[in-house]
């Protein structure tokens, strides 16, 4: 059994600032051994450690899909140590990941339903995973209607522009984005923020399971508008991706009550976060 502290080693083979302000940034990594690239199998929902020797490993959701081969891709917020010394990291260098960890969205109990994804911020990483996913030629027809509402405070903020502007384009993915405020007059797309426009975009819960990922207040006043809506708390699939810390339930620092978010999550429904003390 592979020993649960120790990383692959990995190289960076890209490197995608994503905001304007280069405080995220999108590392695709390789790695080293092929074969343990192939041990590595994940589910869109699920997040891993990055290490760096000497400084420490930071959580982080995992952006690409398993549907994308020979990499892995991970959106790293600039916030504390690891994460600073990693944005000064270059393209051939190498790290250490750990992994994957948690568990995933119920991609079981999603087959044949509609899916509404609602995310905001940097938050968006495990929801790209989870449309990359939806929307391969091998998955799609597995799915019904997708929706998306995704935020961020300002245009240059947003992640992934290119493929928001592909999404858009396609007729079988419905994509809404918008900002907290914009004083751009090219903008041309919403302007609030996601539980307001999430509140104007989706009109049904009919036949689907909603999942949201973000910061705590844009969950906080996300989910009365999907209860308004219809959606029960069982089919309301909430992402506490911030609240990740060791990964295998040993520094006592994720839990909520009695559960430990980094094994038994991040992902839970709103029903089973209800069952619990509000700490998240």
């Amino acid at each position: 059994m592979k020993n649960p502290y120790l990383p692959y080693p990995v190289r960076i083979d890209k490197i995608i600032t994503e905001t304007e302000d280069e405080s995220l940034k999108t590392f695709r990594l390789v790695f080293l051994d092929p074969e343990q690239g192939e041990k590595f199998v994940y589910k869109p929902g699920q997040f891993a450690e990055l290490s760096l020797a000497g400084k420490g490993e930071v959580p982080i959701g995992i952006a690409s899909s398993p549907t994308e081969k020979g990499f892995l891709s991970f959106t790293v917020n600039e916030v504390g140590l690891v994460t600073k010394c990693l944005h000064k990291m270059r393209e051939g260098d190498v790290l250490g990941v750990r992994g994957p960890l948690g568990n995933w969205y119920p991609w079981d109990r999603m087959e044949g339903r509609n899916v509404v994804i609602i995310g905001g911020g940097f938050a968006f990483t495990t929801l790209r995973s989870s449309i990359v996913y939806m929307l391969d030629p091998s998955n799609r027809k597995k799915f019904r209607d997708i929706t998306v509402v995704y935020g961020a405070r300002s245009p240059g903020m947003l992640l992934y522009k290119e493929e928001l502007t592909q999404w858009e384009k396609r007729d079988d993915i419905d994509v809404h984005i918008t900002v907290d405020a914009t004083d751009d007059p090219s903008w041309k797309y919403n302007v609030g923020f996601v539980p307001a426009i999430a509140k104007e975009k989706i009109k049904s819960a009919n036949n689907a399971i909603a999942i949201v990922c973000g910061p705590p207040i844009m969950i906080r006043f996300t989910q009365p508008v999907l209860e308004e809506v219809g959606f029960p708390p069982e089919r309301v699939i909430v992402s506490l991706e911030m609240r990740m810390k060791c990964g295998i339930g040993m520094c006592g620092r994720c839990n909520i009550g009695e559960r430990y978010v980094c094994k038994e999550g991040p992902v839970f429904s709103l029903q089973e976060l209800r069952a619990l003390p509000p700490e998240y």
